[in-house]
């Protein structure tokens, strides 16, 4: 029969985070830092590790062509990501530059971008499209020439054809009009100007 330690320690349940903090950290930001974790009940904490400088980060979107560190801890307490900027905060470091994440949620981003990439490559390749028909085949060479070698810019079709009834006559517009040539104020007649002292005869 067990003891009631060994039934405790298989029923103690431990969590765990990964922290991020993206660009350059003063030199002993990390010892602190961890230092500080240990109100958590701290199991394990795993050495920190760098990525190179990245153009874009998901978790950094604000922070272009820098570095990632990160390291993962095993506590048996809870801890929340606004108690971890905190910490950062009170040692002076910026906490919008600094994230924690658990370590399921970062493992299965990773497992999903690598799927993403096996699943797209070698997309053309065995790909199990039937053959071409022997009209598609036909088409394809209508289509694959260049822009301006195409028979119809070259004139080789003709548009004129016989229409049953006999052609249609052209559409009349305003230029068809008949045009007047004469303005109506020039039929009219003026009164003869009255006499005056400078011009008698009106």
């Amino acid at each position: 029969m067990k003891h009631f330690k060994e039934y405790l320690a298989e029923s103690e349940r431990t969590y765990n985070y990964r922290v991020k903090f993206v660009g350059d950290a003063p030199a002993d930001f990390e010892r602190q830092l961890k230092e500080k974790l240990k109100q958590f009940d701290i199991v394990k904490l795993t050495d920190k590790k760098e990525t190179p400088v990245l153009p874009k980060s998901t978790d950094f979107p604000g922070y272009p062509n820098e570095k990632i560190s990160m390291f993962d801890m095993e506590c048996r307490y809870p801890a929340i990501e606004p108690q971890i900027k905190q910490l950062a905060q009170l040692l002076g470091f910026d906490p919008n530059r600094i994230v924690m994440l658990t370590s399921a949620h970062c493992d299965s981003i990773c497992d999903e971008i690598e799927r993403i990439d096996s699943e797209n490559q070698d997309l053309l390749v065995d790909t199990d499209y039937p053959k071409n028909t022997p009209e598609q085949e036909e088409l394809k060479k209508d289509y694959s020439i260049g822009p301006y070698d195409h028979e119809v810019l070259k004139n080789a079709y003709k548009s004129s054809f016989t229409i049953a009834g006999g052609p249609t006559p052209p559409a009349k517009t305003t230029n068809d009009l008949p045009m007047g040539d004469k303005s109506p104020m020039s039929k009219i007649k003026r009164p003869k100007k009255p006499a005056t002292g400078a011009n008698p005869r009106g």
